[in-house]
């Protein structure tokens, strides 16, 4: 991960603070100085700060969950939508629907809605219509894609919330807090650091300074992506390296199921082929005896003829 230059962060701007009437005390901390009645950013607590962020986020992208990116201000909008869109991450810049995060799933009602519209254009149902409904329908998904638009592929609560100001966007920080979402944010001179999880000190009222402070946090989010995915294919190969291993083990025990089976069988042929002879001697055995009596009889018959002639 690319380390921060004080430098870098002070020819953006990073460094401006708001009027010292309007500081907030909590800020103390980070506040290097006071100049022509503004204060001064410590930009070496800053580069400390976003670096500390910036690997908590890689590591939120590297879980594999979303980050969800809030900056309704103007010099903020179009910033946040490229930075965030680069990486394919979700991101507010039009006005905080409540209940964004505490209702979520009425929100996600509202998603479905547009996406049922974009089914309608797509299998003709739109065409059946009259004039007046296309037209409604027509102006509730401009608005729904407006405010919702960015968020359509989030499907459960972000992993983190980054916003850029936090006064402003006081509610969003509410509903993170209520759900135990870790807040990473921009916090100028004028706000309390004490609401925010990971603090980056920095003027959030310049485009330049917002540019790059997000550039910082979207490439960390970038690497964390790169190194799932890296993580992911390393795994996919292991498994497809396994699987002709694991074949080849189910064939060895199958042939030896086979084996076995079949000695069986022999075994059973054998005992059929041994035992036959005998149940043949054992079913003659009778008969043989009944045949050797009837012979015996048979012999014996003259004799008994010739000792009754000779009794006479």
């Amino acid at each position: 991960m690319a380390l921060v230059e004080v430098k870098e962060l002070l020819d953006s701007g990073v460094h401006f603070g708001h009027l010292t009437r309007k500081w907030d005390p909590n800020m103390a901390p980070y506040i290097y100085m006071e100049r022509n009645g503004i204060h001064i950013i410590n930009l070496y607590k800053t580069a400390a700060k976003l670096e500390e962020a910036s690997e908590a986020l890689a590591k939120i992208a590297i879980s594999g969950r979303k980050i969800l990116f809030v900056a309704t201000k103007k010099q903020a909008k179009d910033i946040v939508s490229e930075k965030a869109g680069n990486v394919n991450m979700p991101y507010i810049t039009e006005r905080w629907p409540g209940g964004m995060l505490t209702n979520f799933v009425t929100i996600r009602k509202a998603v479905k809605k547009m996406a049922t519209i974009d089914r309608m254009k797509k299998d003709g149902t739109f065409l059946t219509l009259s004039k007046k409904e296309r037209l409604q329908v027509d102006r509730l998904r401009a608005k729904l894609e407006k405010n919702l638009g960015s968020i359509s592929d989030m499907t459960r609560l972000p992993g983190a919330l980054f916003v850029i100001d936090i006064k402003r966007e006081h509610i969003a920080i509410k509903e993170a807090q209520k759900l135990n979402i870790p807040i990473f944010a921009m916090v100028d001179t004028n706000s309390d650091p004490r609401q925010v999880d990971y603090v980056i000190p920095a003027n959030d009222d310049a485009s330049k300074s917002i540019e790059k402070i997000l550039t910082n946090v979207t490439d960390a989010i970038a690497e964390g992506l790169a190194t799932r995915k890296a993580e992911k294919d390393t795994k996919d190969a292991e498994k497809a390296a396994e699987a002709p291993k694991e074949e080849k083990t189910e064939a060895k025990t199958e042939a030896k199921v086979d084996a076995a089976a079949e000695a069986k069988t022999e075994v059973k042929v054998e005992a059929k082929t041994t035992e036959a002879p005998k149940a043949k001697k054992a079913a003659a055995a009778p008969k043989a005896a009944k045949a050797k009596k009837v012979a015996k009889a048979a012999a014996e018959a003259p004799a008994v003829e010739e000792v009754a002639k000779e009794e006479e």
